[in-house]
């Protein structure tokens, strides 16, 4: 294995309304399909894990919809997070109504580029 590949960063939920109230205050990407908040964790011991947490509105929909909303934004993040996430932040996925109707690919394309535009910015 050549030395110049980095291991994949470990992903841990958010869990607390706390972690992700902070990270509400960081940067924003809106897509048509989802809305993605990213902040830095500082302090004396920010780590080395990815922070994800996800929710979604009523507006998306009832328990039913809501719930698969987030399962959806759950199996796009875990594809793209741990090659697109930035050690030592973390991520809140907010669905949207389009998350429930849209494609897949549209989905896993619109993640993908809210993700690339956090870690230019």
């Amino acid at each position: 294995m050549p030395s110049d590949l980095t291991p994949m960063p470990e992903v841990r939920r958010l869990r607390r309304r706390r972690e992700f109230t902070y990270v509400r205050d960081g940067k924003t990407e809106r897509r048509k399909t989802l809305v993605i908040q990213a902040r830095a964790r500082h302090g004396d011991e920010p780590g080395d894990h990815v922070g994800e947490g996800y929710t979604a509105t009523k507006k998306v929909g009832g328990a039913v919809e809501r719930n698969r909303a987030k399962r959806r934004l759950r199996e796009a993040a875990r594809r793209l997070l741990p090659q697109h996430g930035l050690r030592g932040w973390d991520y809140v996925f907010i669905a949207r109504e389009a998350t429930l109707d849209t494609g897949w690919a549209r989905l896993l394309d619109d993640m993908e580029s809210a993700l690339l535009s956090l870690a230019r910015t």
